[in-house]
């Protein structure tokens, strides 16, 4: 598959964090979940966090978004200390946006009402949220199915429809979790392509997990790999695959993303 970035940012001369992880550490009973695991997600910045199955990424989704707190560790946004905050604040104050791996949509509601029902919730002015809902709807060409109830649109346009969702509130953090799962070839181009438009076009900070690598490595510009709690490895994604302790936890010896 061809590289969908026409550029990598291999290094920021100013790292500008909207989201930091210090020192977090997880457990369900007797089994630890992470352990003492610690990143950032940069402004500008396509962050991709890729590992085993149960390694904990969707978890550190759900720390992000305030659906769980850690037993350890701090969630720092923009410099304030939010590891106590919950998640409507996180969203409003903070401008996190998420698209979960399942569901995000109302199944019996259209496309547009889909929008319309958060809307109402992030967008106060009746004028400016009905005109956030017509770009979103042109920006990702969903104008033909913007009356049709969300159940019935494909696996691609239910996608790109959670992702408008997120977007609804201008996210200055956008987390995408398994985001290339279930979808054709031509669908996963077209959403690589979204994502590093998002980037160019906003600016913002984007965190991807997903278990198609190759997929994934072909839109970051950096990514960590997760095993048994842990980072084991971060960098590019030809730092990554060159990596032993990536190859020997994920990767393989065989695989190549290009």
């Amino acid at each position: 598959m061809a590289i969908i970035k026409k550029f990598r940012i291999k290094s920021f001369k100013q790292q500008r964090p909207l989201v930091s992880l210090k020192k977090i550490s997880l457990s369900y009973g007797k089994r630890q979940i992470l352990d003492d695991v610690s990143f950032n997600i940069n402004r500008g910045e396509i962050l991709g966090m890729l590992g085993p199955n149960g390694v904990g990424k969707s978890t550190i989704f759900h720390l992000i978004t305030g659906l769980i707190k850690p037993d350890y560790g701090s969630l720092i946004f923009n410099n304030i200390n939010a590891t106590n905050y919950p998640v409507y604040l996180r969203t409003i104050k903070f401008q996190i946006g998420y698209v979960p791996q399942h569901g995000g949509y109302f199944h019996d509601l259209t496309l547009a009402d889909n929008l319309k029902a958060i809307a109402e919730i992030l967008i106060e002015d009746p004028k400016e949220r009905s005109q956030r809902i017509d770009n979103l709807i042109a920006k990702f060409e969903l104008d033909p199915v913007r009356d049709v109830k969300a159940k019935f649109l494909s696996g691609g346009q239910k996608k790109k429809l959670v992702i408008a969702i997120a977007l609804l509130g201008n996210p200055k953090v956008l987390l995408l979790d398994e985001c290339f799962a279930a979808l054709d070839v031509l669908t996963i181009k077209m959403l690589q392509q979204i994502i590093v438009n998002l980037q160019t076009e906003n600016n913002i900070g984007i965190c991807i997990c997903d278990h198609q690598a190759r997929d994934l490595l072909s839109c970051v510009d950096i990514a960590i790999v997760l095993s048994n709690g842990k980072i084991i490895a971060n960098g590019t994604p030809s730092q990554l695959i060159n990596d032993p302790n990536a190859k020997s936890a994920y990767f393989g010896d065989s695989f190549k993303y290009n």
